[in-house]
C-alpha cells in the first residue's frame, strides 16, 4: 500500500484492492483501519485524516475538498456520503468537476466526525460540520450542521432522539488494556 503514496500510513491498515483513493498524497490514514470495497476517498483538493481504529463499510464515498476528519473508532455503514464541499447551485457560477475552478464556486467546510461516532447506513453528511464525540445517527439521514456530543441522532434533516449511553468508554479501556496495538500512537 505504500505505493500508492499517502500522506501518512500507520500499521494494520486494510483496503480492498476495489477501492479508490484519489489524491493520496493528502490522505492520512492512521492504525487498526478497514476501508471496504467500492469506497472512494477523494482528496485531490483539501485533505482526508482517517485516524485510528476507523471501520468505513463499503460504498461509502468520502470528498475532502474542504476537509474530512474522522475521529479514532469511528465507523460508518454502507453507502454513506461525506461531501466538504458542493458546488454553488445558485446559476451564478458553472459547476461541475469537469469546469476549470476559476468558473466554479464551492460552499461548505470541514467535516470534522468525533471519536466513537456511528454513522447508519445511506446517511448524507454535508460540510462544514461537527458531529461531537460517541454520537449515533440513524439510517438515511441527513447531516447539514453540528451535532452535540453522545447524541442519538436520525431523520431527514437530522434531530437529536434521546441521549446515547457512554459504557462503551469502559469497553475501550478494557480493549486497550487486552489489545495494546489499539491504544493511541
Amino acid at each position: 500500500m505504500d505505493k500508492i503514496g499517502f500522506k501518512s500510513l500507520g500499521n494494520n491498515v486494510r483496503i480492498s484492492s476495489d477501492a479508490r483513493i484519489y489524491g493520496a498524497h493528502n490522505i492520512s490514514i492512521g492504525s487498526n483501519v478497514r476501508i471496504d470495497d467500492f469506497v472512494t476517498i477523494s482528496a485531490n483538493t483539501g485533505f482526508v485524516d482517517i485516524h485510528d481504529n476507523v471501520f468505513i463499510a463499503r460504498g461509502c464515498h468520502i470528498s475532502g475538498f474542504y476537509g474530512v476528519v474522522l475521529g479514532r473508532f469511528s465507523s460508518m455503514a454502507a453507502n454513506v456520503l461525506i461531501y466538504s464541499a458542493s458546488d454553488d447551485y445558485s446559476g451564478k457560477f458553472l459547476t461541475a468537476q469537469a469546469i476549470p475552478q476559476k468558473y466554479t464556486s464551492h460552499i461548505g467546510g470541514t467535516v470534522e466526525i468525533g471519536k466513537h461516532v456511528i454513522i447508519g447506513a445511506h446517511c448524507v453528511i454535508l460540510g462544514g460540520c461537527r458531529i461531537g464525540e460517541g454520537c449515533s445517527i440513524g439510517s438515511m439521514s441527513l447531516i447539514k450542521g453540528d451535532l452535540e456530543p453522545w447524541g442519538m441522532y436520525w431523520g431527514i434533516p437530522v434531530k437529536r432522539g434521546k441521549n446515547r449511553s457512554k459504557e462503551l468508554l469502559q469497553l475501550e479501556k478494557k480493549l486497550i488494556q487486552e489489545y495494546p496495538e489499539f491504544r493511541q500512537l
